[in-house]
């Protein structure tokens, strides 16, 4: 396709109402990218969703179909979460992270998104003045969305320029003031792919238990750093996690992408004893509940939803049952991930990119579900709208949290040959037009 005119863009973004397309969420994104496909006619290279890209599991249908038709769909789900999901999900986390967990510190939630939501609200009621979340960025842009919704403070800082043991001196006058409740991250990064290392973690439980701090650490890419061979149940390597140092932290174990789920909105938040049962004077005040655990379930959960929907519940613990059986090999399966991002990174590379997040340590990043580019003389925001010009949809690095210049690419939907080209034409076409 030819590039449509600054004008032609400035009029549809003005038509829904985006002033700032680097600020605009990421569904109003796709939104715009929508609008311009049908008038234009011409199908655009959709890099800023991250939809699962591989079917959903069938173990999952098949286990909501079987327990539709036992009668559960008139039956309020019980709020902590049913009993096989709650021991499989225990299992699962012994499997392949070899941590304990019980099942009674286990809850399902509406998708990780309800759980991070809920979470940051307790975890600033906890403990007066620590009202504040740490998030270490680019992150997920949602998340930051959520503490603004809430009126939760929140600190920012990009670990690009601060990784390994440069991180605790970047993150030790943050939380010497006191204000800091929880920090939150995800392994692997979304949008930078790089893995946290183990120094890294030992940084992170040394602070939180110095500052009594809470780790937020999002698994939605549970096992997809594709340089080592996680997945095989019981077995080492197990997939890196701060629990093993530390109590002080909540892990979410999301379906939608370990599985392909996204549509069924299911998560689950595990939570250590030690922390699931620590109780605070303010939350036996404020929900007549001292525990941490319940407070969470019954007094926060609960007012958000009535549970998570009673037939995923089943999918999801099918298929943690059959992951730790061996009969799922989720990691096998998401590595289709990891074959499409070497092919983008080839066809942004050839064209004049660069990678922004481009190693861990001394390592180059994995190829897996996202990775970030950058371009010479665009800043992210400048970058974004040109390429949306030439049919490629993508968010901001500084959307993100980011303070490096660039963009964030998902490979998920590109799933066939033809898209893979319409990527590299349109690639082609924009590195001609802006020689670097």
């Amino acid at each position: 396709m030819e590039p449509v005119s600054t004008d032609f863009l400035n009029a549809e973004m003005s038509a829904m109402n985006i002033t700032d397309i680097s600020s605009a969420t990421i569904r109003q994104i796709l939104a715009l990218a929508n609008r311009l496909e049908a008038r234009l006619g011409d199908p655009f290279v959709h890099l800023e969703m991250g939809n699962p890209g591989l079917p959903a599991s069938q173990i999952g249908i098949e286990a909501e179909h079987a327990a539709l038709l036992q009668g559960i769909a008139n039956q309020y789900p019980n709020i902590s979460g049913i009993k096989p999901l709650k021991e499989n999900a225990s299992d699962f986390l012994k499997a392949f992270l070899d941590i304990d967990i019980p099942g009674r510190c286990i809850v399902p939630t509406v998708g990780s998104m309800q759980a991070t939501f809920t979470l940051f609200l307790l975890l600033a009621q906890r403990i007066p003045g620590k009202d504040t979340i740490l998030f270490l960025d680019p992150g997920f842009p949602a998340q930051h969305h959520q503490a603004k919704l809430l009126g939760i403070k929140q600190e920012s800082v990009d670990i690009y320029d601060c990784r390994g043991e440069a991180l605790e001196a970047r993150l030790e006058p943050l939380l010497a003031k006191g204000n800091i409740t929880a920090i939150v991250y995800s392994n692997p990064n979304n949008p930078a792919w790089f893995n946290l290392t183990d120094t890294e973690y030992k940084v992170l439980a040394r602070l939180a238990e110095k500052h009594d701090v809470v780790i937020v650490e999002d698994h939605a890419y549970l096992g997809m750093d594709f340089r080592v061979r996680y997945g095989v149940p019981y077995t080492e390597p197990f997939v890196p996690t701060v629990a093993k140092y530390t109590s002080r932290c909540l892990l979410l174990v999301s379906a939608s992408k370990i599985f392909s789920y996204a549509g069924q909105r299911i998560a689950v938040v595990c939570m250590p004893p030690e922390l699931y049962d620590r109780c605070y004077d303010y939350l036996e005040r404020f929900y007549e509940m001292p525990a941490f655990g319940d407070a969470y379930i019954f007094g926060v959960l609960y007012c958000a939803s009535s549970g998570v929907a009673h037939s995923v519940q089943y999918g999801f613990a099918e298929m943690l049952r059959a992951a730790v059986d061996g009969r799922l090999d989720f990691v096998k399966e998401a590595q289709e991930y990891g074959r499409r991002a070497a092919l983008a990174k080839k066809a942004f590379t050839d064209n004049g990119f660069h990678i922004v997040y481009d190693v861990d340590g001394d390592r180059p990043i994995s190829d897996g579900f996202f990775f970030t580019v950058g371009y010479p003389g665009f800043t992210g925001s400048d970058l974004q709208r040109e390429l949306m010009r030439y049919g490629v949809s993508t968010i901001s690095l500084p959307s993100t949290g980011s303070r490096q210049e660039g963009l964030r690419v998902c490979v998920s939907m590109l799933n066939d040959p033809d898209t893979f080209s319409r990527l590299e034409e349109r690639l082609a076409a924009f590195h001609k037009n802006h020689p670097a």
